[in-house]
């Protein structure tokens, strides 16, 4: 039971965030509310990477058996040039034999987590309310719906969780900054009947301009059985989606494709139309703190990054089991949230530097940065030290080349 009262707890957003803070908060004793704009949400999303720090958060919920259970066991990622010279070889084994990453249809975990949320006893689920404004009276606050403007609390606590764009970093005074990325990536998901993508995440980087990589991502939700997926991503400048891969480029698109990855033809022979094809672009948000005395922000509305080193699901998992542990530590809500933030503080600010420094060294327009990470980083990696810190960081668990998360989920 949590060190102080139970809070009346109102959470912005049902996604991966969300949805854990609202378990662990529940089994704490605390009232909660989520609000989820999307009236009927459903499983959808490309392949995401729940790296070693995500599994033990999902394993702590006891949620990671069903996700296990339709994923992918994903050994390492190896990353080459055009002509096949390694630029990234990492195994999670050097971690330990019973490490490794699971590729998962991003749908999967959604539908893991809002089922447990809709059957936790504690949490009640709203959807359909899009909320626009937070409105403070006292010591709490209502949540402001978009369309109707119906106020909603109040709570004592608000936990905003609604994604990279939200609007509600805007309703305190806390510093932020908001970037937008001049890249982004196409990306499907197809099916991998064959098996030409089993257990590693495979890319090439041809200089700093091209990217393309394909992560195993297991079954999809829904049906209970189905073909394996993989889901295929491809960088691109934000500006160029067009002349890059849809009307009459879509077909030398894909052929660009198999002279970089010659094993991706029966997978890519799905791909028949542009219109399968979806467009994410990044945002790279940066918050000096993430709380108030009642509000906190989790997960990618308060340090989205690019998806370099297929970090994000699992920051938000760890954001939601942070929060959880320092309410139960503090009676008092504001020196809770403080906590919060002093925790996080050290690892969010790890991966963000190192995200923002992997994506100029593989999208950005500074070509020059091809060759020397090519050898740098073809060289540095054979290296046992090297390697293993590159291992380190993939799976999350790196402070920093002399500190590491040693059991993060606890």
């Amino acid at each position: 039971m949590t060190a102080g009262r139970p809070w009346d707890v109102g959470i912005i957003g049902c996604g991966t965030a969300g949805a854990a803070a609202a378990l662990f908060l529940a089994r704490e004793g605390h009232r909660i509310t989520v609000y989820e704009r999307v009236p009927d949400p459903g499983a959808v999303g490309a392949g995401v990477l729940i790296q070693p720090t995500g599994q033990r958060v999902l394993q702590e919920l006891g949620l990671l058996e069903p996700v296990l259970a339709r994923g992918a066991r994903v050994t390492g990622l190896r990353c080459v040039t055009p002509r096949n010279r390694p630029i990234v070889e990492i195994a999670y084994r050097n971690l330990g034999p019973d490490q490794f990453g699971l590729g998962v249809h991003r749908g999967v975990l959604f539908e893991t987590l809002f089922r447990a949320t809709r059957g936790e006893p504690g949490i009640t689920v709203r959807c359909g309310i899009e909320i626009e404004d937070l409105a403070a009276q006292g010591a709490r606050n209502f949540v402001v719906e978009k369309e109707s403007r119906q106020r909603h609390g109040p709570h004592d606590l608000i936990v905003v969780a609604d994604g990279a764009r939200s609007q509600l970093r805007d309703d305190t005074a806390l510093h932020k900054r908001v970037t937008p990325y001049p890249w982004g990536a196409v990306w499907c998901i197809l099916e991998d009947p064959q098996r030409a993508f089993p257990d590693t995440l495979y890319q090439v980087a041809d200089g700093t301009r091209r990217l393309v990589g394909f992560l195993p991502t297991g079954r999809g939700p829904g049906a209970a059985d189905g073909p394996p997926l993989v889901s295929l991503f491809w960088s691109v400048q934000c500006d160029r989606v067009d002349r890059e891969c849809r009307g009459d480029r879509f077909l030398p698109w894909k052929e660009e494709i198999l002279r970089y990855i010659p094993q991706a033809e029966t997978v890519l022979a799905q791909l028949t139309s542009p219109d399968q094809v979806l467009f994410s672009r990044y945002l790279d948000v940066r918050m000096a703190t993430w709380n108030t005395a009642n509000v906190v922000y989790l997960g990618d509305a308060a340090h989205a990054t690019s998806p370099q080193l297929g970090q994000g699901c699992n920051l938000a998992l760890l954001d939601a089991a942070t929060l959880g542990r320092s309410i139960a530590a503090h009676p008092e809500l504001p020196a809770a949230l403080d906590a919060y933030s002093r925790a996080r503080r050290r690892h969010l600010a790890y991966y963000q530097f190192a995200t923002r420094a992997l994506t100029l060294l593989f999208q950005s327009d500074h070509a020059f940065l091809g060759p020397l990470r090519d050898l740098g980083m073809g060289l540095g990696g054979r290296l046992p030290w090297i390697n293993r810190q590159m291992t380190l960081t993939m799976a999350g668990v790196s402070l920093g080349p002399f500190a590491r998360l040693d059991n993060p989920a606890k």
